[in-house]
């Protein structure tokens, strides 16, 4: 069983920060390797052709591992999972009368690209709307994903949890029903991956896009893209030198080469060798690889259980086990609640959460402690008294 690890990161010990969805406190050995990077840069013959390269495919490896894909080739270096829809939405054919789904509410980064494409195509943007009912909402939510996939889906734009509420998507069973009717699969993995287990071999997705400044615990402005043999051949968004066949020989790229290097290398950003991020990044991988993502899962999910039983006695209320991620829940009030003040009365405690939707999110990591848990639920119990 991982312990905790908050002397790993930096945070002050009276705050309890429960808002890793949001953004996740930067690691001691990851602003290390920032710094140390910085300096590198101060005297530039240090920095040679292979590093051009060799820091890209570190980080390649590390992401393929964790989300266990036998091929680091399919792995991209993005800027942002907007870039790595958008690659995915440009090389998926829709035509008129198509559809894609998508689910209510889902993060913008994988539904206004398709928004817009479908739109452009004359297809039809199948909106799976949001079971009203707290208790079971995963289970119900997943029936209508499963209904709305027919024979005229292009696409199916997911992800493994709500990001507003944590509800869980089962992917593995709405992949095989996108693949029945020849439908990409397109997931965003920002507010899971790192966080709770996802096996490329289980769910098949033709791509998986995740940021790396939540739940891969690495800096902003980095994304990870896995692609599957759907997109080998695709076009990418610009036309970057280091994408293209032979472009480690510096002396040749006078020579323009329209190849580009194979699998999802094609789509990596233009400027991807970024010297301080890609290793601030890698670091941050390194150290979930260590821990192991299984473990990562558990230690949330142990930490915050004792959370439920109490808060559903004062009307709090959330979904099942089974039916919330390990890391990411979301709790909506008693009606009597103004949640903003809620939030507010929360941060005057120096406890930190998200609102999003309806819904008060909390997130947990293994920075977390008891101490973390015990304020909120002391918090969250004293505001539903004083509205009594």
């Amino acid at each position: 069983m991982l312990s905790c690890q908050k002397d790993r990161f930096s945070l002050p010990e009276d705050v309890h920060y429960l808002n890793g969805a949001y953004m996740s406190p930067v690691l001691r050995s990851v602003e290390e390797a920032g710094i140390a990077a910085i300096r590198k840069k101060r005297f530039p013959v240090d920095i040679t052709a292979p590093d051009f390269f060799d820091g890209a495919d570190r980080a390649r490896h590390a992401f393929a591992r964790l989300v266990g894909a036998e091929r680091h080739d399919r792995v991209a270096i993005l800027p942002a999972v907007s870039y790595g829809i958008a690659i995915a939405a440009r090389n998926t054919p829709i035509q008129a009368g198509q559809n894609v789904v998508l689910a209510e509410g889902q993060f913008p980064s994988n539904a206004l690209v398709w928004r817009r494409v479908a739109r452009e195509a004359g297809a039809q943007v199948r909106t799976i709307p949001t079971p009203e009912r707290t208790l079971g909402r995963s289970e119900a939510w997943n029936e209508r994903i499963l209904e709305a996939i027919d024979d005229r889906t292009a696409a199916v734009a997911l992800a493994p949890v709500h990001w507003t509420d944590g509800t869980v998507f089962r992917l593995a069973e709405i992949g095989a029903r996108a693949r029945e009717v020849g439908a990409a699969f397109v997931i965003d993995g920002t507010q899971s991956v790192g966080a709770m287990p996802f096996d490329i071999a289980a769910v098949r997705p033709d791509a998986l896009v995740c940021a790396a400044y939540k739940w891969l615990l690495g800096p902003y402005s980095v994304a990870f893209g896995w692609f599957g043999p759907r997109y080998d051949d695709g076009t990418p968004l610009e036309e970057a030198w280091l994408a293209r066949a032979g472009s480690d020989d510096f002396r040749r790229l006078v020579d323009y080469v329209d190849e580009y290097r194979p699998a999802a290398a094609r789509y990596d950003v233009g400027g991807r060798s970024n010297f301080t991020l890609l290793p601030m990044a890698t670091e941050a991988l390194r150290t979930i690889l260590e821990w192991g993502v299984d473990d990562v899962a558990a230690y949330a999910r142990l930490l915050t259980r004792p959370l439920f039983g109490h808060l559903a006695e004062i009307g709090f209320q959330a979904d099942d086990e089974a039916g919330r991620a390990p890391h990411l829940f979301g709790l909506r009030a008693p009606a009597a609640l103004d949640t903003a003040a809620v939030r507010d009365e929360l941060e005057r405690r120096r406890i930190y959460v998200s609102l999003r939707g309806s819904a008060i999110r909390v997130s947990a990591h293994v920075y977390n402690t008891p101490a973390d848990i015990d304020a909120l639920r002391l918090a969250l119990t004293e505001a539903a008294a004083a509205r009594a």
